[in-house]
């Protein structure tokens, strides 16, 4: 008998942005409230990496599984 699941799919994206400031802590600073702001966006073309898992019914839940 067929019968529905839901499927989980998560994709993850890097890219690489400069960021002109005095150390490390106030890059990552400046990184989080630009990203926040939306003035980085990142482009979402080619994920780094994809994985999906079943998530109901419960008892055929799946561990993830990279795609």
């Amino acid at each position: 008998m067929r019968q529905k699941y839901k499927i989980a799919i998560e994709e993850s994206y890097v890219q690489e942005f400069s960021i002109d400031a005095e150390n490390a802590e106030e890059a990552f600073t400046l990184a989080e409230k630009m990203y926040h702001t939306g003035e980085i966006n990142l482009e979402v073309i080619n994920p780094t990496f994809t994985q999906m898992s079943i998530t109901q019914p419960t008892e055929d839940a799946s561990e993830w599984k990279e795609i």
